[in-house]
């Protein structure tokens, strides 16, 4: 029977050992599951024939937790947890959020901000010549100079900043397991500033490609053509960047794992539970995905304002149908399980088992293979997903499986089978789908497809499900705020909004997270070309939120403030009706 990777000194008494080879701290409760990174990590680790440990969520004000496991004989590997910890303590007014998804029962406050470099640096603090390797998406998406929005400032590499000895960038089985072979057999870290996926500290390397020199008050132009240089070359070449008489070396990104290789980490000994120390507190997080499938990594939609990209890659690496039945066969088998599969995806749903026909989605430098059209070497069949969904539909014991991670619209219409067969089968009642915008300005700035395709796909999928006789919606996504966006650009998204009764009761407004082309937008004012871009803060972003949610009453003044502030008073009768315009009355007249 598998068990859980040992938390405490009595865990290794039990088990007979001494000390642990490894020893992973993360930010997130511990949640046994495939769909945590550092757990991911963790388990491939041991797979190797290493003795890992496990410490969650430990107290940053004392040494206590991070001494409860001793020392590790090789290295602690250091991750803030699934989220950047910024974007997990705040939202995207810079406001504290109430609850932490990846704590038990919600609670918040469990990690600090900054986790990597605060758990890293706590290392350091106590086990001074005990390597530590940084990790995760904190890690991942800070790995260059980049901008803080929470501080509104530039700031060095998170390497420098936390003082690790390497930061593993991107999916890092295989980069870790390397480091822990290399650091087994003796080797000198210091020596392993070659490791693909990796970001290290080192000296001068004559042939790599040079970033402009860091300082904290590098200019925006610099910061730009830091970004230029960096999408045109991270992915085949070596790029060093000067600081102080150091050098930061960032080495190209490791290969993808094989479909074999990615079955055999999912197939790996998880438990599926919350570690019992948790004594039934519900986590969010793992309540959302408990039941749920990751069927692929990877997209190559290369949306401005996403990280995922930057970190997964763009290559699709796809697990075998029957790695993916396996799993679901386990979910089944336990005795909570109410028969629903809440869903079988990746970033991108209906990217699974799709590749670039010439092979060179690794070097490729175009980072989106669908826009501003797609890539005519994209293998965009449906044919493995549809065979996938079909297979799981004959499980006994399966009474539903979903599709919750969203799909890309643009490429589901090459295949309207596929559209049929998710409105036939795997919608939950409500689809995700997301245009982000209608203004074809904006959606350059965002790389995303025009507002036709989605209407075409809304057509065809809304009309199959009148059909079959489903009542089914979909539910699309909105982005206020996104450099480039404008209150004229948003009206006519609210005027869109209003003709076609949509009224969204959530919006996302634009959050500058680190190492994306939307936030060097954000922070330089301009594009990837050099040119100036509007770029909508404080009241604006306000007033566009307003606009779009047309519809709640509490919003009428500001979406009045609006039109006035874009000379569309004109409009002022269409957002406010006749009903709307007597609830205004009736408040003037209380007054």
């Amino acid at each position: 029977m598998n068990s859980f990777l040992p938390t405490f000194l009595q865990d290794l008494k039990e088990r007979g050992w001494k000390q642990l080879d490894i020893i992973i701290i993360s930010g997130d409760a511990y949640i046994d599951h495939p769909s945590f990174g550092p757990i991911i990590i963790a388990r491939s680790l041991e797979a190797e024939g290493y003795k890992v440990g496990i410490i969650s969520q430990p107290d940053w004000k004392s040494d206590k937790d991070f001494k409860k496991l001793g020392r590790p004989r090789l290295f602690f590997g250091v991750s803030s947890g699934n989220m950047d910890s910024m974007i997990n303590h705040y939202t995207a007014l810079r406001k504290i959020r109430s609850e932490d998804a990846y704590s038990p029962g919600g609670k918040s406050g469990l990690r600090p901000n900054r986790a990597a470099i605060v758990y890293t640096q706590k290392v350091r603090s106590i086990y001074k010549d005990t390597p530590v390797i940084l990790g995760g998406v904190e890690a991942s998406m800070r790995r260059l100079p980049h901008y803080d929005y929470w501080s509104d400032k530039l700031c060095n590499s998170i390497l420098f900043d936390s003082r690790a000895d390497i930061l593993v960038y991107g999916m890092g089985e295989r980069t870790i397991n390397t480091i822990a072979e290399r650091i087994n057999n003796d080797e000198d870290i210091k020596a392993m500033n070659n490791i693909p996926g990796t970001v290290v500290m080192g000296k001068e390397i004559e042939s790599a490609v040079s970033l402009p020199k860091f300082s904290s008050n590098l200019s925006k132009d610099n910061f730009l053509k830091m970004h230029k240089i960096f999408w045109d070359s991270f992915r085949d070449k070596v790029l060093i960047q000067k600081f102080g008489k150091s050098y930061l070396i960032h080495n190209p990104p490791a290969k993808p794992l094989s479909t074999k290789e990615l079955d055999k980490v999912y197939d790996l000994g998880f438990i599926r539970q919350p570690h019992p120390d948790y004594k039934g507190k519900k986590i969010p997080a793992f309540t959302q995905i408990k039941d749920s499938v990751t069927a692929h990594r990877g997209c190559f939609g290369g949306c401005h304002f996403c990280a995922i990209g930057s970190h997964q890659g763009k290559t699709i690496r796809s697990r075998s149908i029957g790695s993916i039945i396996n799993e679901i066969r386990h979910i089944a088998a336990d005795k909570n399980f109410k028969g629903t599969i809440s869903d079988i995806g990746g970033p991108s749903a209906n990217m699974y088992g799709m590749s670039c026909k010439l092979g060179i989605s690794e070097t490729c430098k175009i980072t989106s293979c669908l826009f501003p059209e797609i890539c005519s070497h994209l293998d965009t069949s449906h044919l493995e997903q549809k065979k996938l969904l079909n297979e799981v539909r004959k499980l006994r014991k399966i009474k539903h499986s979903f599709i919750s991670s969203g799909i890309r619209f643009d490429l589901a219409l090459k295949d309207i089978d596929y559209i049929k067969t998710v409105a036939k089968y795997h919608t939950s009642g409500l689809l995700k789908l997301a245009p982000e915008h209608i203004s074809p300005e904006v959606l350059q700035y965002m790389n995303k497809p025009s507002i036709t395709l989605y209407e075409r796909f809304h057509d065809i999928y809304s009309s199959y499900c009148d059909k079959i006789g489903k009542r089914q919606f979909i539910v699309p996504y909105i982005i206020v705020g996104h450099p480039g966006s404008s209150l004229k650009e948003t009206i006519k998204l609210a005027t869109y909004l209003k003709k076609n009764g949509i009224k969204l009761k959530q919006v996302q407004q634009f959050t500058p997270t680190p190492m994306t082309q939307s936030t060097m937008m954000y922070y330089t004012g301009l594009d990837i070309d050099g040119k100036k871009v509007n770029i909508p803060k404080g009241r604006e972003i306000r007033l566009q939120k307003a606009l779009v949610q047309w519809f709640v009453p509490q919003n009428k003044k500001l979406i009045i403030e609006a039109l006035k502030n874009a000379g569309r008073k004109d409009l002022i009768d269409f957002f406010l009706d006749n009903e709307q315009r007597a609830i205004t009355n009736k408040r003037k007249r209380k007054r």
